[in-house]
């Protein structure tokens, strides 16, 4: 295993490292295509394949978060947020026996996210430069645009979301989150290229005009 940051971190296997961020998502969609047609009967209350595979997802995801921090050592902000949103959701969709709840978790995570950038650009400040200035070195003026940028996509990821969960049916909508939110975010990444060229930087590099 090597260090992949360089600077001294926790040395880590790269594989082991995306198999524990991807690996629930992936289990989760192997799950419910195995349950879909099936239902599970416990304590008198009958529950969906839907409803089971989120129940192990849930549990898995946990798991996976505990495994990134002895893996690495450390857990990012977005994976704590994202964590306390599965089990609280997941939570409520085994509780009451509702996919709905479930469904709703990336709307909550996109608003999150999108509110608190747009907090921080009320400010004057880029909330997304203080976590990512390190994996890109940008202009000032770069960071505030990207921020905004990013702040409305996520809007846009939330309302596409709720769209789709009230309007398709569990497979769609299974397909949408595991494919679909995937493709649009790298999308939307390839579309910053030009942002990403012109106020790009080097550590030792005076910044662009």
């Amino acid at each position: 295993m090597n260090d992949p940051t360089g600077k001294g971190a926790k040395p880590y296997d790269n594989r082991l490292k995306l198999a524990l961020e991807y690996g629930p998502l992936v289990l989760f969609l192997l799950g419910y295509w195995v349950l879909k047609d099936k239902s599970l009967t416990l304590g008198g209350q009958t529950y969906s394949g839907f409803i089971v595979s989120t129940a192990v997802f849930v549990v898995i995801f946990a798991a996976s978060i505990l495994g990134l921090w002895r893996l690495t050592g450390k857990i990012a902000p977005m994976q704590i947020i994202t964590l306390v949103v599965v089990l609280f959701m997941g939570g409520l969709t085994v509780w009451f026996n509702d996919p709905r709840f479930i469904k709703m978790k990336p709307t909550i995570i996109y608003i999150f996210f999108a509110g608190a950038l747009g907090v921080g650009l009320a400010q004057g400040k880029s909330y997304l430069r203080l976590v990512m200035e390190d994996a890109i070195p940008m202009q000032a003026q770069g960071w505030m645009i990207l921020t905004r940028r990013i702040a409305v996509f996520f809007v846009a990821l939330a309302l596409a979301n709720e769209v789709v969960w009230r309007n398709f049916s569990d497979g769609t909508w299974l397909a949408f989150k595991a494919v679909g939110l995937t493709v649009a975010m790298f999308a939307f990444l390839l579309t910053q290229a030009k942002l990403l060229e012109r106020y790009g930087t080097d550590k030792d590099d005076a910044p662009k005009p």
